[in-house]
């Protein structure tokens, strides 16, 4: 199996549990070791702790998993930051406690949040939103009770569809609770796989409705109630179908007596009591499950002693404080569920799921998932990435931009999570002084070039650096007084690991001292740029998009190589795609023919790499066009890299694909430098900040061994 799942119900009293007790016991018993996470919990209620879910699976299979670490927010706090527009942390917060699992266990079973009648279709969009930034397939549970077998068809393909809109992989549906002839399952089966926009059929098991599982018994109840049992612990399993409130005079309460119901009546009542426990000695009238008295009130002695010396079929009788109101709106409250250490109903449940579920087409159906699409990236997912990988050992970070209001907020970002060590340029006074107005206190390093005791020794270097240029010592000073040049002057020193600007400046204003002071690579003959692509469910490369207007075949080669090593180095398997008009031999034309020789200077430069060309945008990325296109080709349809052949293109392209689809692009990140400087686009906000200062720094603990 892979390495996640996420149960999620379609409505309420779908019988999740039931799922996630049946997955549970098969993952053990495959040898893995799996943890149990809910995202959201309900808050605490009726001075139960801990979440009941949570409770159950980690007691019953005697998990060794903390507590606070089996879930992330309750619900209460998970709708304070959705109300609040504070989304992005919502995912944050339960993408970080999942992930702290994933380090300590094979597998991740996650339970979703429990659906309400009130809020069922945004509980259940948030379970979809959940699932996919964490990256888990889903199994969803839909309640068949009292629903045909049409409208069970129905709501399974909405619900099948909804979940693929919203990026999401279905392992399997379950219809639990089904009532309808056992003849019609195929029917329902059939109609299910053979609809929706899944990339392969749909899993579908179909439980029946088990009333030893549904229903509570007459002993949930009394624990539930804190009734006190006064006749009947024999009986105390038996399960309660309904609840009959005998007020009538008794001629009239026999004419409502239904089977499997529990009579609520007030204690001052001993001919309804005598009249429940007969039914058990009479053919005639339906058995009872129990009789619950009301008020408080004791049963005359006679009438208790009748109880007590009973010798007929155990009828439980209890009695409760409150009165028959307040008794039947406490009724109304208690949902029946599978509590920890009812061992028999577990063992039912699970019995229930092995018998129903098919173990080996569901885990051939997740093995075939995985291997159709990979393990999917979403935006919040690479960004997580991201920083954590940049806080394991934070670098020093120089922004030029220091009194820009985006700068600043973004350094309180990157301080209060430590992704890295934050300096600032700019005068002192100006920046400190925005920090107050803006109410933040970052832990960053403020300097003022031309106040700064390296200043001079700077100036000298940078002097060296140009005097072939006849660049004088005064000119030297002038242009390290610009906090660009004096930042990459930082980097090229070793007192910063890398350089982030270009909110304010230009692109060429950015990288311009870039190449004169910290120089391209030996390996690589121009330096260019890639934006990290973040689309729904996968993390795309686009190059170069930013810097070189018109490379020629052996600058596109180089572009080609280092983006795919780049794209490596973020840990997306390379598969480039050399982009032009034509795909394969379709189109001629000097363009064209820049390409294909681009294609075999790069495939003799690097014979390892997966790399095609030319090819449409469209051949490149999408599996049913490259069928028809190029079919023999291993890049086409499934590429990675996208390699434009001019900068018109790349740029226009990536502002196209960003706006039209809502991907996140992160970069411009520049490639080919000795050192790490990197642009931002002038329209960038403070999450674009942040994710290129973690790329950068992570950059930096690669060049210094870490």
């Amino acid at each position: 199996m892979t390495g996640s799942l996420y149960i999620t119900a379609t409505e309420p009293e779908s019988g999740k549990t039931v799922v996630c007790l049946g997955l549970m016991q098969l993952l053990l018993s495959r040898g893995r070791k799996p943890a149990f996470f809910r995202p959201i919990i309900n808050d605490p209620i009726d001075n139960e702790q801990r979440d009941h879910s949570i409770n159950l699976l980690l007691s019953h299979f005697g998990l060794n998993i903390p507590y606070e670490s089996t879930f992330a927010l309750t619900l209460r706090e998970a709708m304070n930051l959705w109300n609040s527009d504070r989304r992005a942390a919502l995912l944050e917060n339960i993408l970080g406690k999942y992930k702290n699992l994933e380090r300590d266990y094979d597998f991740i079973l996650c339970e979703g949040i429990n659906i309400t009648e009130g809020d069922a279709a945004f509980e259940f969009v948030l379970n979809a939103e959940i699932a996919a930034n964490i990256g888990a397939p889903v199994i969803a549970v839909c309640n068949g009770l009292r629903k045909s077998t049409e409208e069970i068809t129905i709501y399974a393909n909405i619900t099948i569809d909804l979940l693929y809109e919203n990026n999401v992989d279905v392992a399997a549906y379950i219809i639990n609770r089904f009532e309808v002839e056992e003849n019609e399952a195929p029917n329902i089966e059939d109609a299910v796989r053979q609809h929706g926009k899944a990339s392969m059929p749909v899993a579908i098991y179909i439980l029946p409705e088990e009333r030893t599982l549904s229903n509570p018994t007459v002993g949930d109840i009394g624990k539930r109630l804190n009734a006190e049992v006064i006749y009947g612990n024999e009986g105390l399993d038996s399960p309660v179908d309904n609840y009959l409130v005998a007020a009538m005079q008794v001629e009239n309460f026999f004419k409502q007596l239904q089977p499997g119901c529990m009579l609520v009546t007030p204690g001052d009542r001993p001919d309804i009591v005598l009249a429940g426990m007969a039914t058990r000695l009479l053919s005639a009238y339906p058995d009872i499950a129990g009789i619950l008295l009301t008020g408080n009130v004791k049963l005359p002695e006679p009438v208790r002693n009748l109880t007590e010396s009973w010798i007929g079929p155990p009828v439980p009788v209890m009695s409760v404080r409150e009165n028959t109101s307040e008794t039947i709106q406490a009724l109304a409250r208690c949902r029946n569920r599978i509590e920890a250490g009812d061992t028999r109903r577990i063992n039912a449940a699970v019995a229930l799921f092995n018998n129903r579920v098919d173990a080996g087409e569901l885990e051939a159906r997740l093995a075939g998932l995985r291997s159709a699409v990979g393990a999917k990236i979403t935006p919040k997912m690479f960004e997580y990435t991201l920083l954590t990988r940049a806080a394991v050992c934070r670098m020093s970070i120089v922004l030029p931009e220091g009194a820009e209001e985006r700068i600043l907020r973004a350094a309180a970002v990157l301080s209060r999570q430590r992704v890295a060590d934050i300096i600032l340029l700019g005068r002192e006074k100006e920046i400190k002084d925005k920090m107050v107005a803006m109410g933040i206190k970052p832990d960053v390093t403020v300097i003022q070039p031309e106040l700064s005791t390296r200043f001079e020794e700077y100036a000298a270097t940078y002097r060296e650096m140009r005097k072939h240029k006849g660049l004088s010592m005064d000119q030297a000073r002038a242009l390290l007084s610009d906090p660009t040049y004096y930042g990459t002057m930082m980097v090229y020193k070793n007192d910063a690991h890398g350089m982030v600007s270009g909110s304010i400046n230009t692109t060429a204003h950015t990288i311009r001292p870039a190449f004169e002071i910290i120089k391209t690579k030996p390996d690589a003959s121009i330096v260019s740029s890639i934006f990290l692509m973040c689309f729904k469910d996968r993390v795309l490369v686009f190059g170069d998009c930013a810097v070189n207007p018109n490379p020629t075949a052996e600058q596109l080669a180089d572009i080609a190589i280092s983006s795919a090593r780049t794209a490596e180095f973020f840990g997306i398997e390379p598969r480039v795609a050399m982009l032009s008009y034509s795909t394969g031999s379709s189109g001629k034309g000097a363009d064209v023919d820049t390409v294909i020789e681009a294609v075999s200077i790069a495939r003799r430069r690097a014979p390892e790499l997966l790399l095609d060309g030319p090819l449409q945008y469209d051949a490149a990325i999408d599996p049913r066009v490259a069928r028809t296109k190029l079919p023999d080709s291993k890049v086409a349809g499934s590429a990675t890299v996208f390699i434009f052949p001019d900068l018109n293109t790349g740029n226009n392209t990536y502002k196209a694909v960003q706006h039209a689809s809502g991907a996140v692009a992160i970069g411009p990140v520049l490639q080919g430098l000795n050192k790490p400087v990197n642009d931002l686009s002038r329209g960038c906000t403070v999450p674009d900040i942040v994710n290129t200062v973690a790329i950068t720094a992570i950059q930096a603990q690669s060049l210094n061994g870490d």
